[in-house]
């Protein structure tokens, strides 16, 4: 059953590669205890991913700071090493945009937010979704129908509802 507003986000653990390669790192580091808009995205290097979800809030980070948020982390199932790749062709980080790698989906998994789609070899995926948390608490959930659209999860639509 998926996180429901108003719900705690589910303890977890993350990895990104730094300067001494990869490394775990709890949700609640992560996230720290303010506001925080936590994304899923089915994969880095992925079309949709890549071209507007995640470019909706690189451009947008300004108007979410000026909305509280202090954190903006995006999670995708994928190894950390093709995680810090995609940050580093994108620009998130520089951006502001912590890219985080959950490679078993056991996140996103807890959270209840994953789907299958083998004819495109894509197993056990994030589905595409927006979280706004507040020390931890689900204040406002966006999930896409499909993963390929980027309506209600964009940092837009995001921004619209807070």
């Amino acid at each position: 059953m998926p996180i429901s507003v108003g719900e705690m986000l589910p303890e977890g653990t993350l990895m990104e590669v730094g300067p001494d390669g990869p490394t775990s790192v709890s949700v609640a580091d992560v996230l720290g205890g303010g506001k925080a808009v936590v994304l899923g995205m089915p994969g880095a290097f992925t079309g949709t991913c890549t071209s507007e979800h995640l470019p909706s809030f690189q451009k947008n980070m300004d108007d979410l700071k000026a909305k509280g948020v202090d954190t903006v982390v995006c999670v995708t199932v994928n190894d950390p090493f093709v995680v810090k790749a995609w940050g580093d062709a994108t620009g998130a980080p520089a951006d502001g945009i912590r890219l985080m790698a959950d490679p078993e989906g056991a996140f996103v998994g807890a959270l209840g937010l994953t789907f299958d789609a083998p004819p495109v070899g894509l197993i056990n995926r994030a589905l595409r979704f927006a979280i706004l948390a507040d020390g931890g608490k689900v204040s406002l959930l966006h999930v896409e129908d499909s993963p390929g659209d980027v309506s209600t999860s964009s940092a837009e639509a995001l921004l619209a509802a807070m």
